[in-house]
């Protein structure tokens, strides 16, 4: 027997504004659609709907209280951004992807988002890095407090104020699509020392903005997508090969450590 996948949705529709924002769904007149798209979404990325798990749009539509039209354009939605697979004559189901598809989204999310970071912090306005300064404030404090959830949409957000201020607004639907596949995978990700070296990673990209130094942005850029691949690859991801991006081009995996924070950048700066 199919298994009940529409528990209480109601309990789980505390949505991040930012889930909204990526999935462009601020505009949408049908509500249903909305709450549909955003339920399987955090199903998804909180790890309640698995890889490869059949999604049953008869169930959705009796547990929402509607018709089926809105369950398949909110499973629609979800497939145009790689979270959700439609096949002929078959049930939807959650998009499974392997090892090296995981590593190749990263690998063009850190060369994408690291060429905008350079352009980004060679043009930055002072209110730009104030902006900035207050993102990387706010995950100082949900990192202080272990608050994984709102530390990783805030994350989303610093990131995607970079693009902002590199003026590239074509980017931007790329690396919000980019950013969506990595979302099932990222549990990895929440484990305390992890938020911390994200952190350091964060205060490196916003020290090189101050200085507007886009050479170093776009390095740190890519070491902080690097550094959460790795992390991934630690929690599950076969580690035995190198990855893609380090394949890519040298040796990326020096990053930062609590240890040497003093001397910020410049202690970066001399381990290449």
């Amino acid at each position: 027997m199919m298994e009940n996948l529409v528990q209480e949705p109601e309990a789980d529709m505390d949505a991040p504004a930012e889930l909204v924002k990526l999935l462009q769904l601020s505009d949408r007149r049908e509500p249903a659609v909305t709450e549909i798209a955003v339920w399987v979404a955090l199903g998804i990325i909180q790890g309640r709907l698995r890889p490869g798990q059949d999604l049953n749009s008869v169930q959705f539509a009796q547990q929402f209280g509607t018709s089926r039209t809105p369950v398949r354009e909110a499973l629609q939605i979800l497939e145009s951004d790689g979270l959700v697979e439609m096949r002929a004559r078959k049930r939807p189901r959650v998009a499974s992807f392997s090892p090296e598809q995981i590593r190749e989204i990263f690998f063009l999310r850190a060369h994408l988002m690291s060429a905008l970071a350079q352009k980004a912090a060679e043009k930055a306005t002072d209110s730009d890095i104030a902006e900035l300064n207050a993102i990387v404030e706010s995950l100082r404090r949900y990192g202080s407090v272990g608050n994984d959830d709102r530390y990783l949409w805030v994350h989303y957000n610093f990131f995607d104020a970079i693009v902002t201020i590199s003026g590239n607004g074509t980017a931007r639907g790329i690396l919000n699509s980019l950013f969506l596949q990595t979302l099932p995978v990222r549990q990895a990700l929440s484990r305390p020392a992890r938020l911390a070296e994200s952190l350091d990673y964060a205060e490196l990209i916003l020290e090189a903005f101050q200085r507007r130094d886009g050479q170093m942005a776009s390095l740190m850029v890519s070491r902080s997508i690097q550094a959460a691949l790795e992390a991934i690859e630690r929690g599950g991801l076969p580690s035995t090969e190198r990855s893609v991006l380090s394949r890519a081009g040298g040796d990326w995996s020096a990053g930062p450590s609590r240890s040497n924070r003093t001397g910020g950048l410049s202690n970066v700066a001399a381990v290449e």
